[in-house]
């Protein structure tokens, strides 16, 4: 199953970080330091925490400024709810549980007493004494006049309607059946099948449904059940979880048995790796101080050998493990002397990781990159903390790849996708590396502007605090300096989401083989559209292709109609919404997926503006959604529709917007060719 939706509230720094939205694969956290991303990472792990790691403390959890009420009993820690998560089902877990439950939402949040408490949203309803009170009234005269025809002298044994008053005597309507209040009146009712008259086929078909009805409801707690056995895990990773090159293992031993582990980081990462061995530093330690027997002892010395053997074995099958792993994610070059292989050794009192390069030569781990070593240590933890259930684990990264390069973090950016494929992944970051500019619908900005309320996630690109969006800003600057003079041809838009949906249909009609917008034309958008005019003028200067494709609107019509912008470009280099769209005067780029978008907006927002939509077929659509939608957002919107692309073919479109845009993109290369 995937995260879809997450809220955090009474937490160290967090009062309420309202709900907001986690993307399906990978979901960026950024902000600035002190904003309160570690800490949002750290209470989401605690929504399905590995083996070993620590619950919630009240005393360092709970808010500070509040703990007062805690202290006095006004709050109590069981009334208190820290983390709330939204599940989507997989097909995998559809393939678990009844059909009926296949569009339910997994519901599952945690309190400050670390109690979990799950539901299902969207679920079938539950059935209640009152949605079978009529149906049991009929059925139990039937059964009243039964027994009384078969049994006439019965003076002393109670009828069924008397023993079934007594079983229900604490049923209110509201009241709802669960397998423990149910369980005598069922076996009661199965009991008492025999006085159903076999040829009356309606009380026996009532008979049938009502007991089917009251066993319903333990089908949606074994379905409960069920999903809680396969709640993805939550893996955090931060820097500090490191694996040391070298590890005296009784020295770690001696500090495990005398609970005298006081950083909680320092011996993290081999306590991991000792967990993915499967040994403890105990074992490892008597086997290094274990001496050969007498070599006169046969079974002796059986003994020994396999005891070594196995320890050899065990170390060379987590070396491989580790080490396809990393050369999957790492990449190395084969041209480069990069770290690829590694290996795990035990001698004597000591476990050592190395790093054996092209030349066969083993060197400490510690001398290999901080960046080969922090990919090491990762996976040393997922893999340990995940154990079997990794396959179905969430990654939590706190600053990932911060000891690379710039440029290899931009690189390492792309390592993240590849990790997110398989594992739903959510990061933090300050880094602009970190960000593509593509990327930018995938971002939440944390940000903590005010002590009294607490950390907030926007999920629009929006922030208070300009240090919360510096990232952005500077990832966007980069890919603008990067791109506004290396590509001979450039088409300018107006804004972020005119980017978003030229770029996501481009690449579904490309994937679709339907239309391919020419891959050497970069996408500028300019933020406004009175902007455009200024990029056009500085790219046309440095003698590039350029074009521009402005909304139909009064700002795009005031842009189209400015002197300077036609002079520099000409007409015909100005295109506009309104001549790939039938009969909307002042269409905007989202007229050109009018009809696609009204479905999105119906999945979204739950309102349906299709018969508007028929009435006013030259309104532009997001008149009619600003309108009609409550808390409409062109960027929400925007957002929608790029993960709706991600799951959907072009041929999904309707046949006029494909049309359409594929008539746009051929006028679009053609002048930019």
């Amino acid at each position: 199953m995937k995260l879809i939706k997450a809220r955090v509230q009474n937490y160290r720094s967090i009062k309420d970080t309202g709900e907001f939205e986690i993307e399906e694969l990978k979901t960026i956290m950024v902000g600035p330091n002190e904003a309160g991303k570690t800490v949002l990472l750290k209470a989401l792990q605690q929504l399905s925490r590995p083996t070993g790691v620590k619950g919630f403390d009240i005393i360092r959890d709970f808010p500070r400024s509040l703990y007062n009420d805690i202290t006095t009993k006004k709050v109590k820690p069981e009334e208190v709810e820290i983390v709330r998560g939204y599940f989507k089902l997989d097909e995998e877990d559809k393939a678990e549980i009844p059909a009926e439950f296949h569009d339910c939402e997994y519901v599952l949040y945690r309190k400050l007493n670390n109690k979990g408490i799950h539901f299902l949203k969207n679920a079938p309803k539950k059935i209640t004494y009152g949605d079978l009170k009529k149906d049991l009234k009929r059925l139990i005269i039937h059964l009243d006049k039964q027994f009384a025809d078969q049994n006439p002298d019965a003076t002393t044994e109670k009828k069924p309607s008397e023993t079934i008053a007594d079983l229900t005597k604490t049923f209110y309507d509201s009241k709802t059946f669960t397998e423990e209040n149910s369980k005598e009146l069922i076996k009661y009712l199965d009991d008492t099948y025999g006085l159903v008259d076999e040829d009356n086929d309606k009380e026996e078909e009532r008979h049938t449904e009502i007991l089917e009805l009251l066993k319903k409801n333990n089908q949606h707690d074994e379905v409960l059940k069920t999903l809680d056995k396969r709640t993805p895990v939550f893996v955090l990773f931060n820097n500090y979880f490191k694996v040391k090159p070298s590890v005296h293992l009784e020295h770690l031993a001696e500090r495990i048995e005398k609970n005298l582990l006081e950083d909680e980081y320092y011996d993290y990462g081999n306590l991991c790796l000792l967990k993915l061995l499967g040994f403890t530093a105990r074992e490892l330690s008597e086997i290094g101080n274990t001496e050969s027997p007498d070599k006169n002892d046969t079974d002796a010395l059986n003994d020994y050998r396999d005891t070594l053997d196995n320890r050899t074995y065990q170390l060379n099958a987590a070396s491989i493990k580790l080490t396809n792993e990393i050369k999957s994610i790492w990449n190395p070059n084969p041209n480069r002397p990069e770290a690829e292989r590694l290996r795990i050794s035990a001698d004597g009192q000591y476990l050592k990781v190395v790093v054996e390069d092209e030349l066969g030569v083993e060197i400490e781990l510690d001398q290999r990159s901080e960046g080969f070593q922090w990919l090491v240590s990762f996976f040393v933890v997922f893999f340990a903390e995940a154990m079997d259930k990794h396959k179905n684990a969430i990654l939590l990264l706190d600053e990932p790849g911060m000891s690379l390069h710039g440029l290899k973090q931009r690189d390492f950016r792309e390592t993240i996708s590849r990790l997110a494929i398989t594992n739903q992944t959510i990061y933090t970051t300050h880094s602009p590396f970190l960000v593509g500019s593509n990327e930018l619908d995938l971002v939440r900005v944390v940000e903590l502007k005010d002590r009294n309320e607490g950390t907030k996630v926007h999920t629009t690109i929006s922030s208070s605090d300009p240090a919360g969006l510096l990232p952005l800003q500077e990832a966007l600057g980069y890919d603008l300096a990067q791109s506004l003079f290396s590509q001979q041809r450039n088409l300018i838009l107006e804004g972020i989401t005119d980017y978003w949906y030229l770029d996501a249909t481009a690449q579904l009609l490309r994937d679709g083989k339907v239309e391919n917008l020419n891959d050497k034309i970069a996408l500028v958008f300019a933020n406004s559209a009175g902007k455009v005019v200024y990029y056009a003028t500085i790219l046309y200067a440095h003698n590039l292709k350029v074009a521009a494709l402005l909304d139909s609107d009064v700002a795009g019509d005031q842009t189209a109609k400015q002197e300077n912008l036609v002079h520099t470009l000409g007409n015909k280099n100005i295109l506009r919404t309104r001549d790939y769209v039938s009969n909307i005067p002042k269409a905007e780029i989202e007229d050109l997926l009018r009809q696609t978008l009204i479905k999105i907006v119906k999945d979204e927002y739950g309102v349906d503006t299709k018969k508007t939509s028929n009435s006013q077929p030259n309104r532009p659509i997001i008149e009619i959604f600003s309108k009609e939608v409550p808390d409409f957002s062109k960027y929400k919107l925007a957002k929608a529709y790029v993960r709706w692309t991600r799951n959907n073919e072009a041929k999904k479109l309707q046949k006029s917007e494909l049309e359409n845009w594929k008539k746009m993109i051929q006028k679009i290369n053609k002048i930019l060719k």
